[in-house]
């Protein structure tokens, strides 16, 4: 997988918008980037997150009661502390914040929980093309993905719903990534689309469900294809 950022974006879904702007923004001390307008009653808060973007998505419709995704926690290098530090946002997601080179962390790491480590070495592996560092660390550009096993984890392929549920790679050609990906058994969750001028985006499944969105955005790539 070429891509375009060598750091992976987070996505999180929420109704509550000013306890969660307040907490990301105050209590973590994320710098604010600007909103967008996705449609279907969601507005995305998004703020720079060490090279990444943290996407608070701001739903309408209740999420209340859905399924969990695997996105168990957020990881980030911070220079203000000395040991790690974990906290819970007004959603109960959690976000630890450690010093920076903290286990080779300079950037930041995701937390997923996945029902088999077997079959998700083979997808990170060989569908994404991650490089594995340790018996549980994996490197996405400069983004660290743990992995842990917990056979209670669950299927959940719901986009929708409280938490972290979503992960973004920045791509150079979204229509060959997206079609390598399902070649090599990667799911579908939604086809490829053009968002106007601004990116062409589609979303794959990894074993579990769990969303990851290939995007190919302009200000990254150049023009989009037409």
């Amino acid at each position: 997988m070429r891509l375009a950022k060598p750091f992976i974006d987070v996505g999180v879904q929420t109704n509550q918008r000013a306890s969660m702007l307040s907490f990301w923004g105050q209590t973590v001390g994320l710098e604010f980037e600007e909103l967008l307008k996705v449609g279907g009653g969601t507005h995305q808060l998004r703020h720079q997150c060490n090279g990444s973007v943290f996407k608070l998505n701001h739903l309408r419709a209740p999420l209340q009661g859905l399924p969990k995704t695997g996105y168990q926690g957020l990881i980030l290098a911070e220079d203000s502390v000395d040991e790690p530090v974990s906290m819970m946002d007004p959603d109960g997601n959690r976000v630890t914040l450690v010093p920076q080179g903290y286990d080779g962390i300079d950037q930041i790491a995701i937390e997923l929980s996945v029902r088999s480590l077997a079959v998700h070495h083979q997808f990170l592996t060989e569908v994404l093309a991650l490089e594995q560092i340790s018996d549980r660390c994996y490197l996405w550009g400069e983004t660290r993905l743990y992995v842990s096993e917990d056979v209670s984890q669950g299927y959940c392929d719901v986009m929708q719903g409280l938490g972290y549920r979503y992960l973004t790679a920045q791509v150079f050609d979204v229509d060959y990534e997206h079609g390598r990906a399902l070649s090599l058994g990667a799911t579908e969750g939604r086809g490829v689309v053009t968002l106007g001028e601004t990116a062409r985006i589609s979303f794959i499944q990894d074993p579990d469900g769990n969303w990851i969105e290939l995007s190919q955005r302009a200000s990254l790539t150049g023009p989009l294809p037409s």
